[in-house]
């Protein structure tokens, strides 16, 4: 692994206060709130009219302490959530609360959190929908939080006041209008990035609820020192920036020379202790699990459910941004498989409880080097084989025997859905084509839309057809890759889009020789 030295000296070259000053009390941060009013109907509808805003009130309570004193402390919570076995045969009573530490049902099988559906039909898909679009852009403690916004949802039990949150989600839905048009053909292709975000990626959604259950976990004195992963960079991010936030001990175990440099130096910078280890994800998530078996550390991959409960928002987040309208096709890059299932169960929970009245077919697309789930597919889904993964520019995806292999299937199975894959130079060609159009996305994206590619050539998606490609991390967590790649610098690749920067004397002469020859190039003209 590439390796970091810090000066001691820059460590400590700030110009503190004097030592008098430390003991004064520090002023008391107070917030403006404001209220405004708009005039009614006798219908109920306003009229656009508003009336002026009285003189702006002055609190000295922080959104915590507002939400506290506008809680209802007399109104009885219907709604619940417990874990039972995934994919539990019918007439199964067996299940764990919550608030129990357990990650594997009595078969070894996977859990699943299973939520009261019947106390959420009480409402109608109306009612839910509108109550989720009255939470969007606010700042009301916790339902700022896209995830949280559903709460309901998510961890409907959970207090107000054990809750994590940077106010992750509500991510751009970008219309990618020019792809889809120069390459594509398509005007309804939209791409959702997750990876704007407060780590700059999805795991954002999934690790604001694992750490909030732990932070409840703790405060009920369960034995729990602190939370553990293993990674290929962007869940290590997640976890540690969630666990520093809530004072919370975070260990990563990350596989050596795998990951980028701006992936590693996140958990480092949040505080957590990072052990790098001479082996793949797969090695690193051996470990963990025999670790979190024998020592009091929380296990925070998602072969831990919970996550996946953020997670499936970024689906419902898409019928949100789409009023409520069902998209045909979701395309999402697969590594350890939870991502794929959590976007199914956010369709499907919005189809079950009325909010919508079909779900999209989903699409799962990983790297040709680190392919187990569509080798899975392609052999008609007899016996599942994990493989040795392979390097990939998709490190982030690099794992040949995911934990979620279970969950991807039936996903797939019950939404029509479909598999492919990207080789190196298709999702590194696919990522320069998306950034050449005013995108900046990760060589994860770079796979899916390699799958939309394939799909669109051969028919399957329609130049209508209304497409979500899911950016699942930052692009500028991978910028050496694009450098390289740029740079023609990647071995047995031609880099077909690459755009080097063109060197040229300090002589104005020779500066607009060469403008004149790129502004007359066939290649701007078109």
């Amino acid at each position: 692994m590439t390796s970091c030295s810090f000066s001691s000296s820059s460590l400590f070259s700030f110009n503190l206060p004097n030592q008098n000053s430390l003991h004064l009390r520090p002023p008391t941060l107070r917030r403006q709130v404001i209220v405004s009013s708009t005039v009614k109907t006798t219908d109920g509808n306003s009229n656009g009219a508003s009336s002026p805003p009285p003189p702006p009130t002055r609190t000295e309570d922080n959104i915590r302490d507002e939400a506290r004193r506008h809680r209802s402390t007399s109104s009885v919570n219907p709604f619940s959530a417990r874990y039972v076995p995934f994919n539990a045969p019918p007439g199964s009573t067996e299940s764990y609360s919550l608030d129990e530490i357990v990650y594997r049902s009595k078969s070894g099988g996977l859990l699943d959190v299973q939520h009261d559906l019947d106390a959420l039909r009480s409402r109608d898909g109306a009612y839910w929908r509108n109550l989720f679009d009255s939470r969007v852009g606010r700042t009301k403690w916790p339902y700022g939080s896209g995830v949280w916004s559903k709460k309901e949802w998510v961890l409907p039990e959970i207090d107000d006041d054990d809750i994590v949150s940077a106010f992750e989600g509500n991510s751009n839905l970008f219309w990618a209008e020019r792809f889809g048009k120069t390459f594509l053909g398509m005007n309804d292709l939209w791409v959702k990035h997750c990876g704007i975000s407060h780590t700059g990626s999805f795991k954002d959604l999934g690790m604001t609820v694992l750490v909030s259950q732990v932070n409840r976990l703790r405060k009920m004195n369960k034995p729990v020192v602190g939370v553990g992963c293993a990674s290929t960079g962007d869940t290590s991010a997640a976890l540690s920036a969630y666990c520093a936030s809530a004072g919370i001990p975070s260990i990563v175990i990350l596989p050596a020379n795998k990951i980028s440099m701006a992936q590693l130096v996140q958990p480092i910078a949040n505080g957590a202790f990072v052990l790098s280890i001479d082996t793949d994800f797969d090695g690193c998530m051996k470990l963990i699990r025999e670790i979190t078996s024998e020592l009091p550390i929380y296990l925070a991959n998602s072969l831990n459910s919970l996550r996946l409960e953020g997670q499936k928002t970024a689906a419902i987040e898409i019928l949100q941004q789409f009023n409520w309208q069902v998209p045909d096709w979701v395309i999402v890059p697969g590594g350890n498989l939870g991502n794929i299932y959590a976007f199914y169960k956010g369709f499907k929970m919005c189809q079950d409880l009325g909010l919508v009245d079909r779900i999209p077919r989903l699409v799962c697309a990983q790297a040709a080097n680190a392919n187990p789930l569509y080798l899975h597919y392609k052999s008609g889904w007899k016996e599942f084989k994990p493989v040795k993964a392979n390097a990939t520019f998709a490190s982030a995806i690099q794992i040949g025997d995911p934990v979620s292999i279970d969950r991807a299937v039936y996903a797939l199975q019950n939404c029509d859905g479909i598999v492919e894959e990207a080789t190196e130079e298709e999702l590194m060609d696919a990522m320069a084509q998306a950034d050449s159009t005013g995108m900046f996305v990760c060589p994860h994206t770079g796979v899916a839309l390699t799958a939309l590619f394939k799909l669109s050539n051969r028919g399957v998606i329609a130049p209508t057809d209304r497409t979500v490609v899911v950016s699942t991390a930052h692009g500028l967590k991978f910028t050496q890759a694009k450098i390289d790649y740029h740079s023609k610098a990647i071995p047995d690749m031609a880099c077909r889009f690459s755009n080097p920067p063109v060197e040229v004397k300090a002589d104005f002469g020779a500066v607009m020789d060469v403008l004149k020859g790129y502004l007359g190039s066939k290649e701007l003209r078109s």
